[in-house]
Parts: C-alpha cells; sequence; structure tokens
C-alpha cells in the first residue's frame, strides 16, 4: 500500500516540476513571409501584440541567405554582401516553392539571377542551387534558415523560447506550395499553428481594431496588396453572427479574390536596373557591356530600388554609383516619367486583380465601401493613381500600416490558437481559391455492352469556405478500386498562370481491402465506401481516412413481455439509453455526397443533389464531433418513441382480448432495430504534383541545417574569445600605469606582467587570428592567473572606505540601541538580560575587532595581500544587522502589559465612590488574564497614531507604565516625561 501511495505523490511533484518550463514558453509569434522583405511579431505574458525588432533595430528583415565558404549571413548582413559577392546570396526565395525543373517560373528566376547555378533534383524533380560541388541546398532547405533566423530574432526580442508560429503566405499558393512551406519550418524547428493567407491576416487585423464599427449589417471592404513579387486584390464581408459557444462575435468572409503572380515592385526595380545599365553604357566610358557584369548589375539593383522610393516623392533624382566598373563611377538622372514609361505594362495590369476579385464575388464596384492598400508598392503614385480610377472612388483608404498589418493579424491569430492567451473571438471564414474534384472511372453496362464510365465530383468549390470537412461514398464498388483528386475548372486562370501552376492532378487514392470486408460482412448491407476529406485551417487538403460502411438488422427479444418492454422503454427515455457498448456502430452519416448508379443527365442531376448533401457548414472536428452526437441522440429518441408506440399498441390487444394469431401478427409487424458497422480500408497515397521529401531527406536536411548553426554558433564563440583576449592585454597595459595600480604592485611583478602581456600581443599578432578557440581560452586564463594578485589587492582597496563607513555606522546605531533599551524601566522592560548582554558583546568584539585589523593593515606595505578583507566586513556587519533586527522586531510585536483602569481624580463624588466599590472587587491580575486583557479593545486608545518601528519599544511602556486605575495623574505624567525624553535621543 505504501508503494501505491507513493506513485501518486512521485507524479503529482513532476507535475509541479514540470510547471515552470511551460509557463516560460507561452510566447507565440507570426512571420509575415514576404518575397523579399519579411516581419516578425510575437505576443507574449504582459506584451500584447508587438513588432520584433532585429539585431539593426529595424521593423522589417530581408529574407536573405548568404552562404560563403565557411560562413552564413542573414537578414541584412546577407543582403550588404549581395553586392559584393552576389554569387553567394539566395533571396526571393518564394517563387521556387513547389516548382518542377521545367516550371516557366524557375527559367525566369535563372534570366532574373543569372549568378545562380540552378539544377534538378533526380528524385522529386524541382530545383536545387548548387553551392558547391559537395554542397546542393534545396528552396526549402534556404526558406527554412530564414524562418530559424526569423526564430531566433523574436526569442532574443522576447527573452524566453518560442516554438509555436502562424505563418502567411500568398492566397494564390497551391497545395503543393503550401506543403513545401510547412516542410521549411519543420526544417527550422517551428510548430506551425497555422498557415493564413497574408489577404486575411491583413483582414483580420482591420477588423480587431474596428470590432466597435461591425454589426449585422453587411460592409464590404476590398484590400489592395502590392508587394515585391505579386499583387492581391481581396473582397472581405464583415458581420456580426450569433455562435452557439461565444453569442454574438464578428465575423470575416473572404468573398472574392484576384491576383496577378508576377505585377509587383521587385520588377520595377528590375525594369529601372536595365535602365540604368543601358545609360550606363551608352555614356562609353568602358568597352565592357556591364550587363554581362554580375556585379556591378547588382551595384544597380541596389540603386535603382533607392531610385524608385525617392522618384515616388521627387519628379526627378541623380542616380549615382561609385566604382561601378573598373574603377569607373555612374552619375545620371532620371524623370518620374521615365520610370513610369518604362512600367507602362505593368501599370495597366493594376485594375487586373480588382475586375477578378469582382467576379469571384459576384458583385459590382457599388457595393464595395472602401478600397485599402496594403503593401510597400502601393506607395508608387502611378499605381495609386491608376487604382483610384479603375475603382471609381473618390479616394484610397491608407488607414492601415501597409508593411506591418499582415504580421499583427498573423500574431492575432496565433494568440488566439495558442492555449496560453484568451483573446476576444473573431471569426474568420476563409476561401479556397482553387477547387478541388474527386475523379474515378467505373465499369457500366448498357444494353449488354460493357464500358468505362469516368465520373467527375467536386469535393471544395472555388470560394468553399474552410476549414471544413466533407465525405464521399462510392456506392457501386464490392473490390479494391482507386480513386483520383485534381483540380477542378481552373479556366479562370490565364494561360501563363497555368503554365505556372504546375500539375492539375493531386494524389491517386489506392485502396485496398475493400473485398475483404464485403466478404467479412456479407449478411450485411453494404452503404458504401466514405472517403472522409478535410481542409485544415491551413489550406491543405488531407485525406482523414476511408471506411467500408454496413448496416444489420438486429432484432429483438422475443422472451421478453410486454410490460418489461414497456419499462425498459421508459426507462430508456428517461435514462440515457443502454450502458453497454455498441463496437463498430457508427452514426448515421448526413453530410455526405453520394456518387449516383448512372452517369450522363441524370448523373448531372444527382451530382448536384449531392453536393446540396454535403457538408458546407462544418468548420473543425468539435462541431462535427457535435452533429454526431445530436443526430444519434435524435436516432435513439426517435426509436425508443416508436418502441412506445408499439409497446402502448399491445397493451391495448390485451386489454380487448385479442386472438393469439392477432399477437403474432403484431410481433411480426414489430420495427427491427438498425445498427450501422464500419469497417476502415488501407489507403495508399500516391502524389502527383510534387513529392514530398521522405523521412531521410527530412533527417538529412535537418542535419545540415543544425551543423551550419552549430557553425556559426562555434565561430561566435571564437570571436568573444578573441575580443576577450585582445581588450584584456589592452586594458591590463593601460592599468600598469595608473596610480591605483601602481601602488599595490612591485616594479618586479609589473615586469614581469608586463613582458607576458607583449608577449600575448605578439602572439596574437602571428598565430592568435587562427587558434582556436580553445587556445585562446587557455592563454587569457593564463593572463588572469598572472594578475589576480594585483587585481585583488586594487580591488579591496577600492571597497574600504564603503564597507568601514557602513560598519562605523552601524555600531554607532547598534550602540544607541543598546543603551536605550537598558533605560527602559524594569516593569516595562521586554527584552531579556540574555538578549541585552548578547548585543553587547557583539558590539564589543565587533569594535575589537575592526580597531585591531584596521591598525595592522596600516602596519602592512600596499604590496603585501591585506589583511583587512571586505568579506570579513560584510560578515560583521551581517552579524550586526541580525542581532538588532531581532530585538527591534520583538518590540515591534510585543504586547503591552494590562493594567486596571485608572481613577479620574476629577469626577464627581459619586462616581468616585461608585469606582471605589468597584476597586474593592477587583482580582489582581495574573498572567493569563494581562493577556487576555492586553487584547480588549478597552486598550485601544482611539486618539493615539499607531507606534512606528523605532517607537515601538516606548509605545508598549507607555501603555504598561499605569497600574490601576486609582493611579494619579503624577504617575503617568512622569512616564511621560521619561519617554519623551528617550523619543528625543531616538
Amino acid at each position: 500500500m505504501g508503494g501505491r501511495k507513493l506513485v501518486p505523490a512521485a507524479l503529482f511533484c513532476l507535475v509541479l516540476a514540470m510547471l515552470p518550463s511551460h509557463a516560460v514558453t507561452v510566447a507565440v509569434m507570426s512571420v509575415d513571409l514576404g518575397s523579399e522583405w519579411m516581419k516578425v511579431a510575437i505576443v507574449k505574458p504582459g506584451v500584447p501584440m508587438e513588432i520584433v525588432l532585429n539585431k539593426e533595430s529595424r521593423r522589417k528583415t530581408p529574407t536573405a541567405v548568404c552562404l560563403k565558404e565557411n560562413e552564413r549571413l542573414l537578414g541584412d548582413n546577407a543582403l550588404g554582401v549581395s553586392v559584393k559577392n552576389p554569387k553567394s546570396v539566395y533571396r526571393h526565395l518564394q517563387s521556387l516553392l513547389g516548382k518542377k525543373h521545367d516550371n516557366p517560373q524557375v527559367a525566369l528566376y535563372q534570366k532574373r539571377f543569372p549568378e545562380h547555378h540552378l539544377q534538378e533534383d533526380p528524385a522529386r524533380g524541382t530545383v536545387c542551387f548548387k553551392n558547391s560541388e559537395e554542397m546542393q541546398y534545396t528552396p526549402e532547405e534556404l526558406l527554412g534558415m530564414v524562418l530559424n533566423y526569423s526564430r531566433g530574432l523574436a526569442q532574443d526580442f522576447a527573452e524566453q523560447p518560442i516554438k509555436d508560429a502562424v505563418i502567411t503566405v500568398p492566397a494564390f499558393f497551391n497545395q503543393a506550395e503550401r506543403r513545401a512551406v510547412l516542410q521549411a519550418a519543420q526544417m527550422a524547428g517551428l510548430k506551425v499553428l497555422q498557415l493564413i493567407n497574408d489577404n486575411t491576416a491583413v483582414a483580420l487585423n482591420y477588423g480587431v481594431f474596428r470590432r466597435k464599427d461591425i454589426d449585422n449589417t453587411v460592409k464590404n471592404v476590398m484590400f489592395y496588396d502590392m508587394g515585391s513579387g505579386s499583387t492581391t486584390a481581396t473582397i472581405v464581408t464583415y458581420q456580426t453572427v450569433k455562435t452557439k459557444e461565444a453569442g454574438t462575435q464578428p465575423q470575416l468572409q473572404i468573398r472574392g479574390v484576384g491576383f496577378d503572380r508576377g505585377l509587383g515592385g521587385f520588377e520595377m526595380d528590375l525594369r529601372l536596373r536595365d535602365h540604368l545599365a543601358k545609360l550606363f553604357n551608352g555614356q562609353k566610358k568602358s568597352k565592357k557591356d556591364v550587363r554581362e557584369n554580375h556585379r556591378a548589375m547588382a551595384k544597380l539593383l541596389k540603386e535603382a530600388q533607392r531610385l524608385k522610393t525617392v522618384l515616388s516623392a521627387n519628379m526627378d533624382f541623380m542616380a549615382q554609383v561609385e566604382g561601378l566598373m573598373d574603377d569607373i563611377d555612374f552619375k545620371a538622372k532620371v524623370t518620374r516619367a521615365e520610370f513610369e514609361e518604362l512600367c507602362a505594362d505593368l501599370f495597366e495590369r493594376v485594375p487586373g486583380p480588382v475586375q477578378d476579385a469582382l467576379s469571384t464575388a459576384e458583385m459590382k464596384l457599388d457595393e464595395i465601401e472602401q478600397v485599402i492598400l496594403v503593401g510597400g508598392s502601393t506607395r508608387v503614385p502611378k499605381v495609386q493613381e491608376v487604382l483610384l480610377k479603375a475603382v471609381g472612388k473618390e479616394e484610397l483608404g491608407k488607414n492601415i500600416n501597409a508593411d506591418e498589418a499582415a504580421a499583427m493579424g498573423a500574431v492575432y491569430q496565433a494568440a488566439a490558437l495558442s492555449k496560453a492567451f484568451k483573446v476576444k473571438p473573431f471569426l474568420v471564414r476563409d476561401a479556397a481559391v482553387f477547387p478541388i474534384q474527386v475523379e474515378f472511372t467505373r465499369e457500366t453496362e448498357e444494353d449488354g455492352v460493357k464500358s468505362m464510365k469516368h465520373n467527375k465530383r467536386i469535393l471544395f468549390q472555388r470560394m468553399a469556405p474552410y476549414p471544413q470537412r466533407k465525405v464521399i461514398t462510392f456506392n457501386r464498388y464490392s473490390d479494391d478500386f482507386a480513386f483520383y483528386i485534381n483540380y477542378g475548372d481552373l479556366s479562370f486562370l490565364s494561360q501563363e498562370d497555368l503554365s505556372v501552376f504546375g500539375s492539375l492532378n493531386l494524389t491517386t487514392v489506392k485502396l485496398s481491402g475493400v473485398g475483404n470486408s464485403f466478404q467479412k460482412h456479407a449478411d450485411a448491407e453494404s452503404k458504401g465506401i466514405k472517403a472522409h476529406f478535410n481542409m485544415d485551417e491551413s489550406g491543405v487538403l488531407l485525406l482523414d481516412r476511408v471506411e467500408s460502411v454496413f448496416e444489420t438488422i438486429v432484432e429483438e427479444k422475443e422472451e421478453e413481455s410486454t410490460l418489461t418492454k414497456l419499462g425498459n422503454t421508459i426507462s430508456t427515455l428517461f435514462g440515457g439509453g443502454s450502458s453497454e457498448p455498441a463496437p463498430n456502430v457508427t452514426e448515421p452519416v448526413q453530410d455526405e455526397e453520394e456518387v449516383p448508379p448512372e452517369s450522363g443527365k441524370d448523373g448531372k442531376d444527382e451530382e448536384g443533389k449531392g453536393e446540396a448533401k454535403t457538408d458546407e457548414a462544418a468548420k473543425d472536428k468539435q462541431e462535427d464531433s457535435e452533429k454526431s452526437a445530436g443526430e444519434e441522440k435524435s436516432q435513439e429518441k426517435t426509436e425508443d418513441a416508436g418502441s412506445k408506440t408499439d409497446a402502448k399498441e399491445e397493451k391495448d390487444g390485451e386489454k380487448s382480448g385479442s386472438t393469439e394469431a392477432e399477437k403474432d401478427v403484431e410481433k411480426k409487424a414489430k420495427p427491427q432495430k438498425k445498427s450501422k458497422i464500419s469497417e476502415d480500408i488501407t489507403v495508399e497515397l500516391v502524389i502527383n504534383d510534387i513529392l514530398d521529401p521522405t523521412a531521410d531527406d527530412l533527417t538529412s536536411s535537418k542535419k545540415k541545417l543544425q551543423d551550419l548553426t552549430d557553425r556559426d554558433l562555434a565561430k561566435q564563440e571564437r570571436e568573444k574569445s578573441l575580443n576577450s583576449l585582445e581588450a584584456f592585454i589592452f586594458e591590463t597595459q593601460d592599468k600598469l600605469y595608473q596610480e591605483d595600480y601602481q601602488l599595490v604592485v612591485s616594479e618586479e611583478d609589473k615586469e614581469q606582467i608586463s613582458a607576458k602581456l607583449s608577449e600575448a600581443s605578439e602572439w596574437m599578432d602571428e598565430e592568435g587570428y587562427t587558434a582556436t578557440t580553445k587556445q585562446l581560452r587557455e592563454k587569457l586564463s593564463q593572463l588572469k592567473s598572472l594578475c589576480k594578485d594585483m587585481f585583488f589587492r586594487v580591488e579591496e582597496r577600492r571597497k574600504w572606505p564603503d564597507r568601514l563607513a557602513a560598519l562605523d555606522s552601524i555600531l554607532n546605531t547598534s550602540s544607541f540601541f543598546l543603551r536605550s533599551a537598558k533605560m527602559i524601566p524594569e516593569d516595562d522592560q521586554i527584552f531579556t538580560e540574555v538578549e541585552l548582554n548578547m548585543l553587547e558583546k557583539v558590539i564589543n568584539e565587533t569594535m575589537t575587532w575592526k580597531n585591531e585589523t584596521v591598525a595592522e593593515q596600516e602596519k602592512r606595505s600596499p604590496k603585501e595581500r591585506p589583511i583587512l578583507l571586505s568579506k570579513d566586513i560584510e560578515t560583521k556587519l551581517a552579524l550586526l544587522d541580525r542581532e538588532v533586527n531581532y530585538l527591534l522586531n520583538k518590540a515591534k510585536f510585543a504586547k503591552p502589559k494590562a493594567k486596571a483602569k485608572a481613577k479620574n481624580s476629577t469626577s464627581s463624588e459619586k462616581s468616585s465612590k461608585a469606582n471605589s466599590t468597584a476597586e474593592e472587587k477587583v482580582i489582581p491580575p495574573t498572567e493569563e488574564s494581562t493577556d487576555t486583557k492586553s487584547e480588549s479593545p478597552e486598550e485601544v486608545q482611539p486618539g493615539e497614531a499607531p507606534p512606528t518601528e523605532e517607537s515601538t519599544l516606548h509605545t508598549d511602556s507607555d501603555s504598561q507604565s499605569q497600574p490601576t486605575e486609582e493611579t494619579t495623574t503624577t504617575g503617568p505624567t512622569e512616564n511621560a516625561q521619561l519617554e519623551n525624553h528617550i523619543d528625543d535621543e531616538l
């Protein structure tokens, strides 16, 4: 028994031990992952949403990675290297995620960054960067480095570990691209709470700060987001809705999305760069073509980005680059008109996403209340001019932070998804931009001729809200088969977008075990093969499970009498049914799409009916479980009600004296109970778009990233050790000539230390910069050991004045306190003789030690080890302080001795007689009665202030100086005079 009791206690202690670690790691973060910049935000206890500053104290960080032979740089440091060594810097990685090597987007990237060598991954068919002969990096690995760097920035800012994150992605990312981001986050060790569309994050941020303005009236807002790489227009509906859990809450719903993958600020930068290159070649200062020099083009790109920003506020500007190529400076004037002419075709594409969003949402411009600008590239004046004309509004909304809105909205969602924070609910209904359908073939027979029919069933329509679950039922299969998950009708995409989109086929699903399930349940009625799909919060489609469902009929027991059945029915209605479990029983699935037996016209009609049955409102697992529970409950009630009716009819039959034959008819007509049995089907998934990395590939990538991280940390440690050694040498050489140090070091020691420092300095110049971290630490340790005595003597002499002054002060205070305590009258004394003698002993010993030690120290040379040590002084201080505090606390909490009430000498004779009569009956107080009376409210004087720590002693003696009520007024007066005298001394 004792051992059993110890187990819960041990578990309880383990839980308590784990609590602090969980409490520390409650912060969450968001990453607004753009093609050129990223913004990071955090939420932690005491800090609501806040943007993270990077090491350069900037609010946004370049999504760039620099990989040299023995060095890795990220963020601003990597961007700085891009001008000097563009080949080693990788950026704009977003456009390569989830793309095969033959994708037009890869060719465009190669054209924009010709310095990089892109090659095909033989296993997956995707792209990888050839960094060296031995080392290659995939875009997911490079993005993983960026995400790991963002987590490091967030952790430094939050001052605690962070693992949970919400990451933004463009709304037009397809399944392969979303999976690639999740893989990159997995390599970085991040737990992704959700991939949120950047336009949804912006809409959430807008709504959160305007919660009071949202009511049951529909409000439509368009967000126009032009970033560095792409442009998206989104129509969002804000409205309050009623929920079962939280009552009436605001909700945003994505109604329409239009996008242009290639329209962004980076394309403008590239055109401006090419224009500057053309101007430089036109000046004919060099015989070489500047466009063939990667380093020179990188310099021009940097200048073009600066030029675009300046031209947004100025009509013209002088572009200049020092030492552009062959030490030749470049200088040229560029006007805003020239810039707008260069990008004229780009500006013509600005209204395109607006029209696409309107057509998707089936709305008109009149229904849009406001158009709000988001993204850095919307600051270009021509973009605003064209957009304003396209939307026909008086002005464009600029009332949110165009750069940080997505990061702030994403971090709000992160806090809502985290269990560590409680935020006000704001419902988000995102929408899938691309439809997804299920395709399968089935053998049919018409007029004796067998043929294969190809069937399509829409799983998620275009702009279908998610997260959402769907169930599709295959009724005509009794053996193993396969079906296909593909994208639906993408005719709304242009031919160029379709070529960039990638494979239209997602997954082939091969089912095995179907035939076995039919053989196993041959006596049951088949209800089809049900495939359960889930589009999660990140917009990623998952096949949860596939099951074969059968229905069997369970007959009622005939042995039970009518009265027994009636009693069971009533007890079931009021008691909640039988407690026996029903294995393999599934609830009836109503939110499913039944595959019709025939195709063609009838198939189309039934397809519409099937879609109507599809669960459009299911948002998460909880709602599904609640709905299933409700259906089961209603089913039970229906069956129970039927049983009750039957029982009642049977009872009536008995009363009317029915014959045996009639009873048999009633028993046969009795409804029979149905139950459903499910059998899991083995599923094999064959991915058709972009293969996911294998488990070994993921492990290898994680190890590759961890090795780089370890190398970076080792490099930082070495640099830290090198700087520490270098600083120690210079500082110590300088200290040798300072007055404090010359006083305590002999000439011989000074020469020895100086020689060792010079030797170390020479070693640093010759071998120090190639030495290992261990060698640098050993060298520093040797020098510190040599100078330790000198530093100790100087440090002690610097501490003496303050420490000795503090000791003198406490000696004076404690001596005065001792004298005051001894002056308290014996009757009022609250300190014992032993306590006062102990304090006196400590004071005398401390004073003697101080005088003797100081005298001894004055006789010793400053160059010798001091006998007066600061730690000894601190020990004496602590001892005296402890003794005095003990006595002060005793005085503070001491209870005054209770006395009999004093007689008022000025009262009338009648009251005097009454008091004297009462006095004769007073029993002298014992110790117990004294304590009791001291706690009575009669002793509290209402006009007196509570005693302070210093005057506690004297206030107590004042209350104890009145022995009886017959005491004359002269007694208290004398005591009061004595106590006032003590107060003056204190």
